[in-house]
């Protein structure tokens, strides 16, 4: 079972609820120029692959990890959330 936060190119209406891909981290990892968010008020939970998996431009389909320092904050601040019931988590099937 794996849980995945969804990225956005929408600003958060709170700033606390998302924290934004750093523009060197959105190149590293090959997505686009656009600001993006990691929202932390939502997410799914599914057995690895799942329904919400998309097709990657690479072969492997892995995009690569975030960078420790911000893997982190995302884990610490989407617990609080989660802890402060601020969170929604969907259980998906295909």
């Amino acid at each position: 079972m794996v849980r995945v936060l969804p990225v956005t190119h929408s600003p958060p209406s709170k700033p606390e609820e998302a924290i934004e891909i750093p523009a060197a981290t959105k190149r590293r990892l090959g997505l686009d120029d656009e600001r993006s968010w990691i929202v932390l008020t939502e997410s799914n939970r599914f057995v690895w692959p799942g329904p919400d998996i998309r097709p990657s431009e690479n072969e492997s389909g892995y995009c690569g990890p975030l960078p420790p320092a911000l893997f982190e904050e995302v884990k610490r601040r989407f617990v609080e959330l989660a802890r402060s019931q601020r969170h929604r988590a969907t259980a998906r099937s295909e």
